[in-house]
Order: structure tokens, then C-alpha cells, then sequence
């Protein structure tokens, strides 16, 4: 299902975070929105999951406008995982992960062999099963993370977004949460996310979205976009732009700049 934004102005009083912004995402693709602090990503985001109400504009799911639904019909389209999650204390994994199907029970509709299925799939897609008795706070930092991945994949929406996903995880574990995302946009499912790095985001992503001042400046292939003079107008610095010999996608290397050499002084000579 194709994800359109069209036209989104948000912010805060004083303050606009998002401004004019359009974006198509198609149905089983890996957006990764990228750019510096405070350029509106998140805004974004939280924009189209219904968190944030925009000023001006559309975010279109198909041909329903998201904000013209019923939350709980909304949440029927859009999964968040926020930056921070938090989890009830001393809760199982298990039982983190049947969260993901509250929006599917109601007053006549109870807990079912479907929501069973769902749960079990998302345990076993993120690789968590073998952990689902086990305590969310006993479990590592990558392990807590596959584990919210499966709660908002149990969800069962057309759209997943991820809001800094990798962020305080080693290299190990972002690898496999980002590769998670990637199997998820396989199997049909759109995913959009807020990532810090390019680098990533230009290796896992089909397209980039880079945002500066509330505003797109770049979007498309990682390939066709990444550039040196993109990473200047992000992040104010000079970069070499290397291809990955296994596939090509863009390394981003940072150039360190050279100090300059120490021309010796008369006093320097005199105590030499």
C-alpha cells in the first residue's frame, strides 16, 4: 500500500519543525530519513504516525487521509516504534509483544487464534521466540530491541516506522535490526525510518530522504544521492563518497583535516 505526504507543515508554537514536505514511499520499500539534528525528522514521522497533528497538508494511505480516520482504524495501517519505548515493569516478552495486537480487540472481538498466530510469526521473525518467557529488563540491549521490533510487527500493518532504531546499539545488533527492516519491506510491507547514520541508511535503505531545516533537499536511489556535497549541506563537513565492493552503495568516509606543519620560531631554534 503507497504511502504519499503531501504538502505536511508541522511544528510547535513559535516554531515549525516540518515545512512543505511531499514524499511517496511504494509498497515494500525502505525509506530512511536522514539529516541533522533537530531538522525535522522525527516531527515527520511522528506526523504520520498520527502523533502530531500537521498544520497544512495530507498523509495519505492508499486513498484514505490517515488523519481523517478512527484511531483505532489508524492503527489498523500505522505501527510506531518510538525512540524510547517504554514497558511495564518485570513484563515477558511474550507479553510485550501481545501488546502489538490491541488494536484488534474490542468488545466483541477477544483474544483469538489469529491474534496467537500473529504473535508466534513475530516472535519467530525477529528471532525472539527462544526468549518469550524470559523478562524484557533481563535482556540485552539488541535483544530488547528485536523484541519491540516483533510487538510493532505484530501489529500486522501495512506500514512500520522506526524511529531511530539502531540508536545505543553496537554495530552487531544494528546490523540485524536494520536487516530485520529490510526483511520486512520483502514481504510487502512499507517501512520508514529515522536514522543518525548515512552511511547505514545509504546501505539498508531503497530510498533516502534527507532533510535540513524542516525541509527535503535530497530524496532518491542512496546511489544517486549521496554525495559530497550532500553530506557538506547536512552536517558541515568534507567527506570522500567510496563505493562498497559487495554491492556499491555509498561509504561515507569524513575527511579529517590536516593540521597545519609547525614552522619553528627563533626562540624554538634557540633552545634546540
Amino acid at each position: 500500500m503507497e504511502l504519499r505526504v503531501e504538502g505536511v507543515r508541522a511544528g510547535y508554537p513559535g516554531h515549525t519543525a516540518v515545512d512543505g514536505v511531499d514524499l511517496t514511499v511504494p509498497a515494500g520499500q525502505v525509506v530512511a530519513v536522514v539529516g541533522p539534528n533537530g531538522c525535522g525528522k522525527s516531527t515527520l514521522l511522528r506526523t504520520i504516525a498520527r502523533l502530531h497533528r500537521p498544520d497544512e497538508g495530507r498523509v495519505l494511505l492508499g486513498d484514505e487521509d490517515i488523519w481523517e480516520l478512527k484511531p483505532r482504524r489508524a492503527a489498523h495501517r500505522i505501527a510506531l516504534l518510538p525512540q524510547s519505548p517504554q514497558a511495564p515493569e518485570a513484563v515477558t516478552v511474550a507479553g510485550l509483544v501481545r501488546y502489538g495486537r490491541h488494536p484488534h480487540q474490542g468488545l466483541f472481538r477477544q483474544w483469538s487464534r489469529e491474534d496467537e498466530a500473529a504473535v508466534r510469526e513475530a516472535l519467530e521473525v525477529t528471532g525472539v521466540a527462544d526468549l518469550a518467557r524470559r523478562r524484557l529488563d533481563q535482556l540485552s540491549g539488541g535483544q530488547r530491541q528485536r523484541c519491540w521490533l516483533a510487538m510493532v510487527l505484530a501489529q500486522q500493518t501495512p506500514v512500520v516506522l522506526l524511529d531511530e532504531p539502531t540508536s545505543a546499539l553496537d554495530l552487531g545488533h544494528a546490523v540485524e535490526v536494520l536487516g530485520l527492516a529490510r526483511d520486512v519491506a520483502r514481504a510487502g510491507r512499507t517501512v520508514v525510518m529515522v536514522l543518525h547514520d548515512l552511511a547505514a541508511a545509504a546501505r539498508y535503505a531503497d530510498t533516502i530522504v534527507a532533510m535540513r531545516d524542516g525541509s527535503v533537499v535530497a530524496a532518491g536511489d542512496p546511489r544517486e544521492v549521496v554525495n559530497a556535497a550532500l553530506v557538506r549541506e547536512l552536517y558541515g563537513i568534507e567527506a570522500d563518497i567510496l563505493s562498497a565492493p559487495s554491492d556499491g552503495s555509498p561509504v561515507v568516509v569524513p575527511v579529517v583535516p590536516r593540521k597545519a606543519a609547525l614552522v619553528p620560531t627563533e626562540d624554538m631554534v634557540r633552545l634546540t
